[in-house]
């Protein structure tokens, strides 16, 4: 497989893992409603909820939905705020690392010297294998305690939370990257043959002049 057709390939899944990032970051459904066990009363009040990283939304049996944001940074969880921070970070290191990518690429001709493109591809496939990484951690982190809440006795009596749509968005938004990187890091590899690399010797035959000496 040419370093081109893997470059084109490590594109179309970092954009698509950039389109994961962005659902993850503006989509409220990390979190949705569970009525379950005796919740009855509630679920004739309150139809649906789902919460995301900045807003929390309700849908009554009227049909009437209201949402509300986090007006207040310290009030929100732990697992909230380090997803809003490596979210954020994630996606700006997915666009950092394509635009590099398309810059070092072999399909284009932004850069012409043959021995620094594999340099950059690789720059652009650690870029975004950090982003896979950093997108999947605070994802896992937040359905691990939505599945722990789900399961404490506490939380009987007031409606559940489970796992949202865009927890596994952000897992295969994740995935996605994690291969794109690996990809670019393993046939992100110097040309052999290239001329850079190449020392040139001569004989002192060839070069010195002949000359008769008594």
């Amino acid at each position: 497989m040419g370093s081109a057709v893997v470059q084109m390939v490590s594109v179309a899944l970092g954009v698509v893992g950039l389109i994961g990032i962005v659902v993850c970051c503006a989509v409220p459904l990390w979190r949705v409603s569970a009525f379950t066990g005796s919740n009855i009363v509630t679920a004739e009040v309150i139809k649906h909820m789902y919460e995301g990283l900045w807003t929390t939304c309700v849908v009554q049996s009227t049909g009437q939905q209201q949402c509300k944001n986090f007006e207040s940074l310290l009030d929100l969880g732990a697992d909230r705020q380090a997803a809003r921070a490596l979210t954020i970070i994630s996606g700006m290191l997915c666009c950092l690392s394509l635009l590099v990518l398309f810059c070092g690429s072999d399909f284009t001709t932004c850069v012409e010297n043959e021995d620094v493109k594999p340099k950059i591809s690789l720059v652009a496939g650690v870029g975004m294998l950090l982003a896979g990484i950093l997108v999947i951690i605070p994802v896992s982190w937040f359905a691990h305690n939505t599945v722990r809440d789900f399961y404490t006795p506490l939380f009987s009596s007031s409606p559940r939370m489970e796992l949202g749509a865009c927890i596994f968005v952000g897992w295969a938004a994740g995935v996605l990257l994690i291969i794109a990187g690996g990809l670019l890091c393993c046939f992100s590899r110097p040309k052999q043959g290239s001329s850079g690399g190449k020392a040139k010797y001569y004989s002192n035959s060839a070069s010195a002049p002949n000359k008769n000496y008594v």
